[in-house]
């Protein structure tokens, strides 16, 4: 890969943004941040004071392409990344024909005539196409865990202990269900009781789904499988999991987590592990090839 000479970042909701500004900044990258005034926290510009880097950032609508494409090229981006979530329920809005028309500031021309183009008008096939155009562009872009190596996860027991018999079997059966689920493009979370899949992820996110199994399990231990994509596109919607969930796993009684090693971010690593730990939760990492 060339050096990069000035990165830019296009910003989802949560905190994963500022990890790799964090670690732009001590590798010293120039990075332009556009930010999506639907999904970005509003702390950015604060984060970004406070590193006191060649940072630059731009707010806009999730459809104007078009203003992305020229803050890019004004300011010499050379690669770029995407980071943070964009909510699936933000682009396909209930009732929208469309992906993206029922938002408060409508698409901009480019991004209108990229969306007539698609084929197939889903989350991936729609951020798929507008890597397309960045690089049309000659900006090379890149995967969205390449300033945070350090978040990945190694294969085996994570955490303090290993699973229970219980445990082992709920994860002999549920990993080749997940796996399934997630080459149908249905979602990347199953949630297994007494090898019984209670709840499968949709576009309410992982932590809902949770909660929707914990209910229909009426509080009994339970546990979860997280997986990605069969040849996972790295430059989005990589799997995530964070500290946020964790009081989810507490609440609805997750003995187990089982994530795929090198192609999940977990936010705030370290601290998740030891948490994990404290609360006597089981968390694998899985190889992705199995």
């Amino acid at each position: 890969m060339e050096p990069i000479q000035r990165l830019g970042l296009i910003a989802g909701n949560g905190h994963l943004p500022f990890h790799v500004l964090d670690e732009a900044a001590r590798r010293a990258v120039p990075v332009t941040v556009v930010a999506i005034r639907e999904e970005t926290f509003p702390e950015i510009e604060n984060h970004i004071s406070s590193l006191k880097s060649d940072i630059s950032i731009h707010w806009q609508g999730l459809g104007q392409l078009g203003k992305l494409l020229e803050n890019f090229k004004r300011e010499g981006v050379t690669h770029a990344m995407m980071m943070g979530q964009v909510k699936h329920a933000r682009i396909f809005a209930p009732g929208s024909r469309s992906p993206l028309k029922h938002l408060k500031n409508l698409p901009d021309l480019r991004a209108i005539k990229l969306m007539a183009g698609l084929k197939e008008k889903n989350t991936s096939s729609l951020i798929g196409a507008v890597i397309g155009e960045i690089e049309k562009e000659g900006i090379a872009f890149i995967n969205s865990t390449s300033f945070l190596e350090k978040l990945l996860p190694d294969e085996g027991v994570l955490t303090g202990r290993g699973p229970s018999r219980d445990e082992e079997k709920d994860l002999s059966y549920g990993v080749p269900v997940a796996r399934e689920i997630i080459r149908m493009d249905l979602g990347q979370t199953i949630v297994v009781k007494s090898q019984a899949v209670v709840a499968v992820e949709a576009m309410e996110g992982t932590d809902a789904a949770i909660r929707r199994a914990s209910d229909l399990a009426h509080g009994e231990s339970l546990t979860v499988i997280k997986v990605s994509r069969p040849n996972q596109e790295m430059r989005f919607d990589v799997p995530v999991i964070g500290p946020e969930t964790l009081s989810v796993f507490k609440n609805c009684n997750v003995t187990l987590l089982a994530i795929d090693a090198g192609r999940t971010l977990i936010i705030d690593k370290e601290d998740f592990l030891k948490q994990a730990s404290a609360q006597d939760i089981c968390v694998i990492g899985l190889s992705p090839d199995n």
